[in-house]
Parts: C-alpha cells; structure tokens; sequence
C-alpha cells in the first residue's frame, strides 16, 4: 500500500497517488449567457487547520483538514496540473458531488459518474450543469440558502470544498508505470536533430491561470464562531466534464486519500491566522480593458458528461443575493486564447 497522507506544498494539496490541486482566484462571470474561460489571478493561499488549533471553530479541528480566505461572491477554479499517474478524484461542495448532483460517497459510481478523471481533466470551474458547460464556482455564507449544498439537500450543514483520490488497482497501475518507463527509454534513444525544421518538445499546455495577475483593486484571543462559507453557482461556461473510459473496476474500492477545505471569510481569516487576507479581486471590465487573455479548451477525442437533472436545476447566487452590479465588458474574439488537449506537510484529518 502506498502512502494514505495528504499533504500540503505551499498552496497546493498533494494528495495520494500524485494528484495536486490548486486553488485558482478568478473573475466573476455574469449569470446570463455562456462564456469563455475566465483568467487566473493567482493562488489562493492555503494553510493547514491544525497549524491554528487555538484560533479555528471546535468543529473545524474536529474535521481536520485546511483552509483559505475567501471573499463574498469571489469566484474560484481548481487546477489539476502536475498531477503525476492516472487518478479518479471526487469534489464535493458541501458534500454534495459537484459532477453528479448525488450525496457525498467513499465510493466511485458510474451511472452518473461521480468523479473527474486525472489528469485527463485538467481543471474544474465549477458544477457540471450542461451539456459542455460548467456553472462558475462562486462562495457565499451558509444560511442563506444560495450554496449548492442548500439548494439540493434542504440544509446547509458542511459548506466548504471536499477532495477525495482513488488510485488505479496496483497491477494496472505497475503496468501504467513500466509503460511510462519504456516510453521514456525509446524517447532518450532517439536521435537528436538540431538546426532547422528540428522537432521541438511539445510543451504542457497553460492553464488558465498560467498569465500575468493585473493590478489587484484595493480590498474594502477568545475562540467564537467563524461565518461559514460554502460554494454556490455564477455563470455558465464552456467546459467539457470528461467520461472515463475505463471500466469502474480499474479503481481502487477504497480512496487513497482526502481532505476537507474550509472557506473563510477575510476578516476570520486574519483574525484565525494572523495573517492579512489576499486583496479583493480585480474589475473584470478593467480586466478586459487591458487586453488580457481568456481562454477556450476543447479535446475532441474525450467524452464529455451529460448533466444531471439535480445540478442543472441549481440557481445562480444572484437569485438570492440580488443582482451583480458589477460592469460587464465582454473580451474581444482576439482575447480568447484556444488550448489544445492537453513534498509537504502532512494534513491531519478527522470526522466529516
């Protein structure tokens, strides 16, 4: 058996079985129409909850894990670039599985899928609600009624992100890796060419978030209660939730490996860590002003998942919050970028 520890490498979460992910700061869509992806604006920081034992909520230590600061109606994407072998991972938002619509399992299923497969799927923005599109990641306080978790369950309990990593069974995976290897070998074997029409290594594709973050606006003792936050939708966007190809008995019965991602509020976060919170998000409008990328993906040689009728019916935090005031300056077709297919400290875990 190979190591069951989840750990935490700078801002990005390692979980078993080579899978990392990342937590992406990005721009809000509006919640009418279907757009390209949006841009990253960087990493959010992540820190381990047993790190701040004497500051964080009784039930956060109780679950273990860790968190992030998280303004009202920012938007996030998880990256999954440098995961290293094949992966099964399931997301959960407020334990409800963000491609299925079904309750949190320790159990990969099929029919509806209930996972992302890695690192065929390099990144996910948000619930998988239709046919090619995703509904944007967008936190918002528990008790209003607007997270994902409220809308589908009737009660807004856990809030927060879940990750949860099953590996292939181990003679699939030996055999994936003794593939890898003589891949490897027949490459270093080849002949070098240099000089024109030289072919040049292929690079990994960018992620969203691999462009420069313009200028960030300004942002506006006793253990107590921390304002709890959880994950509900914004706008559409194009992005295909892709279909295992795999039959479901490759995987592993039991996860490898996960951890429970608490979302904080700035002023808690500071008061928690001691830290001062990550500025408020950039003005898309300014954004797109300046002329800066967004993006499209498209792989025609993967499946994309059809949606369930329980994530299709969620609704966009705006019904709940009023509507975005915020201006709306769409990119121009020459801002949109098409992409082609593409250590740490332990996290203590508990009961969740």
């Amino acid at each position: 058996m190979g190591e069951s520890t989840v750990r935490i490498d700078g801002n990005t979460l390692r979980l078993p079985g080579g899978v990392a992910v990342r937590f992406i700061r990005t721009l809000r869509l509006p919640e009418k129409g279907t757009h390209p992806l949006p841009p990253g604006l960087g990493e959010f920081p992540v820190r381990r909850v047993a790190d701040y034992a004497d500051t964080v909520p009784e039930a956060w230590r109780a679950r273990g894990g860790v968190m992030l600061p998280v303004y009202l109606r920012e938007a996030m994407w998880l990256s999954f670039g440098g995961t290293t072998e094949p992966a099964a991972l399931q997301v959960g938002v407020g334990k409800v599985c963000a491609v299925s619509g079904k309750p949190w399992s320790d159990r990969l299923a099929r029919k509806p899928q209930n996972y992302v497969v890695l690192p065929r799927q390099p990144w996910l923005d948000g619930i998988n609600s239709g046919k090619g599109t995703v509904r944007q990641f967008v936190a918002v306080p528990l008790g209003l009624g607007a997270t994902v978790e409220g809308q589908v369950t009737g009660e807004e309990v856990w809030g927060g992100v879940q990750l949860q990593s099953f590996a292939l069974r181990e003679p699939l995976l030996e055999r994936w890796r003794e593939e890898e290897r003589r891949r490897a070998e027949q490459a270093r074997a080849m002949p070098q060419y240099g000089g024109y029409g030289a072919a040049m290594p292929m690079a990994a594709p960018p992620a969203p978030g691999a462009v420069p973050a313009p200028a960030a606006a300004p942002a506006r003792g006793m253990r107590r209660a921390a304002a709890a936050m959880g994950l509900g939708v914004g706008g559409s966007m194009r992005q295909e939730v892709y279909e295992d190809d795999r039959p479901l008995s490759d995987w592993a019965d039991a996860p490898a490996g996960r951890v429970f991602v608490h979302l904080v509020m700035p002023p808690e976060w500071r008061r928690i860590t001691g830290e001062a919170p990550p500025p408020s998000p950039v003005d898309r409008a300014a954004y797109t002003r300046a002329g800066l990328p967004w993006f499209d993906y498209y792989d025609q040689d993967a499946e994309d998942l059809a949606p369930t009728d329980t994530l299709e019916a969620v609704k966009p935090v705006g019904d709940w919050l009023g509507d975005d005031h915020e201006p709306w300056q769409a990119p121009t077709p020459g801002q949109v970028k098409h992409l082609k297919d593409a250590p740490g400290k332990p996290v203590q875990d508990g009961d969740w």
